[in-house]
């Protein structure tokens, strides 16, 4: 069984659609400046409309752990996704504190893979880097090396992931979970398109139903 996230959620409507339609987990964004940017009161009303299940995802770039903290308790987090220069000091502060996390990274090469393993207690998600971006750009990288680290550790898989491609990503890295946000979207950043979020999230499955077909 593969996880699936969709990310920048930023409405109601979407986050409904997408635990409806299989996802695992629900991003929203707390990254200022950025075109899926929410404020704390939006991110509330959205986690506070959604039914029990789904886990409800912060995702955050170089903000003091007490901040996330906070913003954490006030919307109703399940985990942060922190995205940015925090270092595994940071991370453990708020696993103390009982929040999961999510350690992005994004993926230079080999020297990437290569930090895994300083952040222990954090679940590992792996995007591309682009210069100057944070994430969300759409952009892939080498697969290669994310199968690398999935040989020793649970990997979340991001980047570019859209429904014409995850299915690949899906047989050659055999992650723990998948991430989409572009990738599921229409013309308007934010706004999730619901055939494109639904075919995602069957294309990711049907990959791992093939890959267990073979083993058999």
């Amino acid at each position: 069984m593969i996880r699936v996230k969709i990310c920048g959620v930023t409405t109601v409507q979407d986050a409904e659609f997408a635990l409806e339609a299989g996802a695992d987990a629900l991003g929203l964004n707390f990254v200022p400046g950025t075109p899926r940017c929410l404020e704390v009161a939006q991110a509330k009303a959205i986690a506070e409309a959604l039914p029990a299940f789904g886990t409800r995802v912060g995702v955050f770039v170089n903000e003091p752990p007490e901040r996330v903290m906070e913003i954490a308790r006030r919307v109703g987090l399940d985990a942060a996704q922190l995205h940015g220069d925090e270092t595994p000091e940071d991370c453990r502060r708020l696993i103390e504190r009982g929040l999961r996390v999510i350690r992005a990274l994004r993926v230079k090469g080999p020297e990437t893979i290569a930090q895994i393993d300083a952040f222990t207690g954090c679940a590992i998600l792996l995007d591309a880097y682009v210069k100057g971006a944070l994430g969300g750009t759409g952009e892939t990288f080498d697969w290669g090396l994310a199968q690398q680290a999935a040989v020793t550790r649970p990997i979340i898989l991001s980047g570019g992931l859209k429904p014409e491609n995850v299915g690949e990503a899906v047989r050659s890295v055999q992650p723990y979970g998948v991430d989409s946000s572009s990738g599921v979207e229409g013309a308007v950043p934010g706004r999730k398109d619901p055939e494109r979020t639904l075919s995602f999230i069957e294309n990711a499955r049907a990959a791992v139903s093939e890959l267990e077909e073979m083993k058999r």
